[in-house]
Formats: structure tokens, C-alpha cells, sequence
């Protein structure tokens, strides 16, 4: 998985390299293949200078031997009003709500690609950007995805001389504490990283505004109408399923592969140590597998478990698609919508219809299905 480090500043670049020390020392250390940093057009030329063109970034990284960095000019991420003129600075209401919307929507992108993993620093900036970055890793966060602070010693902080505490030594003038100047040792300064805590909603929300003000009201708005999610029964006699006092009725081909997903998150789950499913998509099946001979057997034997085994219908589907190795994706795609249409028809409250209808990852070709729901909440009976 490859970490990227996002970070929120403005007039002092230098917790951008301070933040990068602090990883590195981090247990488990972290080192970002890629930077960016959201800024406003005065804080993306001060970073530029120090951090770009006076080399400040590339000789912290050769100084400690840490791994290359991806960052140019281009991942400096300027806050633009809403009529698009990039932001000196963030001073008003307008102003504020732009520079969430930007943030938002950043972090909401990133967000999408499940082979990357995001670590934010909100030490750096307006007080409003950090409690955005905040804000929007708690709407699209995922469980691998992480908060920072990073805390330096009052001598050291906002210091325009000091950017991470060099492997030697140096005299660099500070501000103590009771307001006077003196030269003080770098060996004195001390960066913390505190890592944050935050409750990651992506998974428990349906999310479709662009606006971070019009999100956190579709937000609150869900949480408060929002269940728990209600166990799953699969009634084999009757052929449905049951979400509470909601019957779904399918058909032995529709519950046959309904089953098949059940059954890849209750007897073949690739991390069986964890509590809660979350996020997790490895029991996900691949289109080509439910393709192959072995899904066909698989949905040979439901059928004998919903008709029993001297059924006829189970060997009518066997010798039906035998020859072909398995059932066509064509079918198998026609099955799936028409399993989401009855489900989406079947759960009264909306909020729900994503644990209990078939999910899909990947492109189409490759595409995986399985179900969102927890394990703990599915029976067959």
C-alpha cells in the first residue's frame, strides 16, 4: 500500500519537514512516496522557495538517507474562492467554507483509491483549515487512514530558521518563552507526533454533495434515521431473504448466488481475526471465478439444498451450462441487477440498501462481488 502525507499551511513551511522528521521516527516509521500540501496562493509561493528552490526538502532527505519523495510545484493545492481566484489568504465566511470545499474534495478523491493510504497533518495553516482536513477524513476516511498533530517545543515553533532538527547541532536565534531573543542549541528542540483519533463515517453515510457544509447535513441527517443494521435470514424453503420484517423473494438462481457471497464472508474470510468486517473486501469474489466450473458446483449445490437432492432442477442447471465450463459473466451480470433491483425495492429504510445489496470493486473484466453486511448479522437457514 503506498502512503501519501497530505498536509494543510501557510506562512510557515517548515512544519511540513517537521511533520516529515516526525514520521520518520514514528513506530512504525513512515515514509510518504508523495506529498501535497493545501495552501493559499501566498503559502504555495513561500513553500515553493524554501522548500523547492532553496532545496530545503531534498537536503532534510539526504541529511537522514530517507526514501525519495514525490513533490513538485504541481502538489501544492491552492485554495480558490468560489468564483475560482486563488486565495491570498482565508479571512471570511465565504472564504472559509471555499477553502472546506477544497479540502473536502481532495481528501474525498484520494480517498477512492483503495491502494493508497492517507496520513494528514493538521498542524500547519488557519485553525479552520486543520479542523477541515480533520473533518473531511472523518467523512471519507478509511480504517487504514490516519490524523496528525505535530507538537514542537515553543522555542522551535513557527521558528523561520528552524525546519527539523538537523543530525548536527547548530546555533540557531529563537524566542524564549518570556519574549526574549537568544541563540539556543537545535539539539534542544523536541517534535512530537501525536497521532489523532477520529470516527470514520464513510461506510455508515450516503454522501453526494460536493459542499462540506451541505455534507455534514447529510451526515448528521443520516445518523439520526439511521438503524443498526438487522440481521440477514435466508429462508431456504421458502426462497427469501429477511431484513427484519422486510421479505425479499428470489429466485433459485438469484439466491443461489446470493448465497455464494454469504458463504465466501462466512467460511472463507482472508482475516478471520478481525472483529468487524468494516471496509474489508477480500472475500470478495472475482467475476471470473463465479464464471469457472467450481461456482458452478457451488450453485448446483444450493439449488439441492432449496429443491433437495433428488431434485431434477439441480441437474437441469448442471447439464444446462456443463459444456461451457460454467455460467456465462452475461447471465451472471442480468442475475446480480436483478438481485440489486429487489433488494433496493425490499429495504424500506435507504440508509440500509448498501450492507444488504451485492457490491462490486474493480473495473469492468475484473470486477469482485460480495456483501457490506457484518458476517455476525447473516444466517441460512
Amino acid at each position: 500500500m503506498k502512503d501519501i502525507l497530505v498536509c494543510v499551511a501557510g506562512a510557515t513551511p517548515q512544519i511540513i519537514t517537521e511533520t516529515m522528521y516526525a514520521l520518520s521516527r514514528n513506530v512504525p516509521p513512515v515514509f510518504a512516496k508523495e506529498l501535497y500540501i493545501i495552501t493559499t496562493s501566498y503559502g504555495k509561493q513561500l513553500i515553493a522557495d524554501t522548500l523547492i528552490k532553496q532545496g530545503i526538502l531534498k537536503q532534510f532527505l539526504e541529511e537522514y538517507r530517507l526514501p525519495d519523495i514525490s513533490f513538485t510545484e504541481d502538489c501544492l493545492i491552492v485554495i480558490r474562492g468560489h468564483d475560482g481566484t486563488p486565495l491570498q489568504d482565508i479571512r471570511d465566511n465565504k472564504e472559509n467554507e471555499a477553502a472546506g470545499d477544497i479540502i473536502t474534495g481532495f481528501i474525498r478523491e484520494k480517498a477512492k483509491d483503495l491502494t493508497v493510504r492517507i496520513h494528514c497533518s493538521i498542524a500547519g495553516g488557519r485553525k479552520t483549515m486543520g479542523f477541515y482536513l480533520g473533518g473531511a477524513l472523518q467523512l471519507f476516511g478509511r480504517p487504514w487512514d490516519k490524523l496528525y498533530h505535530v507538537l514542537v517545543s515553543p522555542e522551535f515553533e513557527s521558528n523561520p530558521n528552524f525546519f527539523y532538527p538537523p543530525r548536527r547541532p547548530k546555533l540557531i536565534p529563537c524566542r524564549m518563552p518570556d519574549g526574549t531573543k537568544k541563540e539556543i542549541s537545535t539539539d534542544m528542540a523536541d517534535v512530537q507526533l501525536a497521532e489523532l483519533p477520529f470516527i470514520r463515517l464513510k461506510e455508515k453515510l450516503r454522501l453526494g454533495s460536493n459542499s462540506f457544509r451541505e455534507l455534514v447535513h447529510q451526515g448528521q441527517e443520516g445518523i439520526d434515521t439511521a438503524l443498526v443494521q438487522e440481521p440477514l435470514r435466508v429462508n431456504l424453503r421458502d426462497r427469501v431473504l429477511e431484513v427484519g420484517d422486510r421479505t425479499i423473494y428470489l429466485t433459485p438462481m438469484e439466491l443461489s448466488i446470493y448465497i455464494t457471497f454469504i458463504e465466501q464472508k462466512l467460511h472463507h474470510c482472508q482475516q478471520p481475526e478481525r472483529k468487524y468486517c468494516l471496509e474489508c473486501i477480500d472475500c470478495y469474489t472475482p467475476i471470473g471465478y463465479l464464471m469457472g466450473r467450481e461456482a458452478l458446483n457451488a450453485f448446483v449445490t444450493c439449488y439441492e439444498k432449496i429443491f433437495g437432492k433428488d431434485s431434477l432442477r439441480s441437474r437441469e442447471l448442471y447439464e444446462k451450462y456443463k459444456k461451457r465450463g460454467g455460467i456465462p459473466s452475461k447471465i451472471l451480470r442480468q442475475v446480480i441487477s436483478k438481485v440489486r433491483r429487489k433488494i433496493e425495492d425490499g429495504i424500506r429504510d435507504k440508509n440500509l440498501f448498501p450492507f444488504y445489496t451485492i457490491a462490486s470493486v474493480g473495473s469492468y473484466g475484473s470486477t469482485q462481488y460480495g456483501l457490506s453486511l457484518e458476517k455476525g448479522k447473516m444466517v441460512i437457514e
